[in-house]
């Protein structure tokens, strides 16, 4: 029998010396004998589970929610742990009860955080739509009919309708078609134009432009409308290169100081 007070501790404190317990349980056929072992090592390793389970805590879920996954967990380790593996019963069921628990918050938690009332109100109308849409062939059951059948009014019947879903989220692989031509969602969803900060910024910039004096307004044409070489700007103006360079980088920085200051 396993006992506190013959506990042996190891790794952490909730950590019983129930090595011999399995490798009974490894003989032993299935029968009275055995369950009850199997309920004492379960109960010797129980707070583990417990110290596993508050790691969670604070995560929408109740922390006695989270001790009976854990407990489930705990009872998949010891009935799957095989001991002439030469593996330490704990380093096999902490991962075994920690991926009970991240499974627990996948298929049962909401994506969003949806009020509790608005849960109710959903279960309620998916319970009502079932059970109407099982009555009525043909089609699905109205928000008047959901209401009346459910008690609830027509607004909550929505909010239940709209948490439906609120549940899980789709993933932006997701396919949207079927066949050869079928695209995810993530190709359906628009982005940034890059055009329209262009187009504001040429707007923001057209008073500067019109204050500077004819020949670098007839520079900056040509270098960044017509796209010319600072070489081909200055042998058509007949001016330096050098020159042309330092012309369009004092008028971009005095564009630049201009539309900051208007915009201040």
């Amino acid at each position: 029998m396993i006992t506190t007070s013959t506990v042996k501790r190891r790794a952490h404190d909730d950590a019983p010396d129930t090595d011999a317990a399995f490798e009974r349980l490894a003989r032993l056929p299935d029968g009275i004998e055995r369950h009850a072992l199997r309920d004492q090592v379960v109960q010797a390793w129980m707070p583990m589970a417990e110290r596993i389970a508050g790691r969670y805590r604070g995560r929408g879920e109740a922390l006695e929610d989270l001790t009976q996954v854990a407990a489930l967990g705990l009872v998949k380790a010891v009935d799957r742990y095989d001991p002439d593996r030469g593996n330490a019963f704990e380093s096999y069921a902490v991962p075994t009860i920690a991926g009970e628990i991240k499974r627990h918050f996948r298929d049962h938690m909401w994506v969003m955080h949806v009020p509790r009332r608005v849960q109710e109100a959903r279960n309620r109308v998916r319970a009502g739509i079932k059970d109407l849409a099982a009555a009525k062939t043909g089609r699905q059951p109205t928000v008047a009919e959901i209401a009346a059948y459910t008690r609830l009014t027509e607004e909550e019947v929505g909010s239940g309708l709209e948490a439906l879903d609120s549940y899980a989220a789709l993933s932006l692989d997701a396919e949207l078609s079927h066949g050869d031509d079928g695209y995810s969602l993530a190709d359906a969803l628009g982005e940034t134009d890059a055009g329209y900060d262009l187009v504001v910024d040429r707007e923001a910039v057209k008073p500067a432009l019109r204050r500077l004096p004819e020949r670098e307004q007839t520079i900056l044409y040509l270098r960044f409308f017509r796209g010319m070489t600072q070489s081909g700007i200055a042998e058509e103006l007949g001016v330096s290169q050098m020159h042309v360079s330092r012309l369009i980088s004092n008028c971009c920085a005095s564009l630049r100081d201009q539309v900051m200051a208007d915009e201040a």
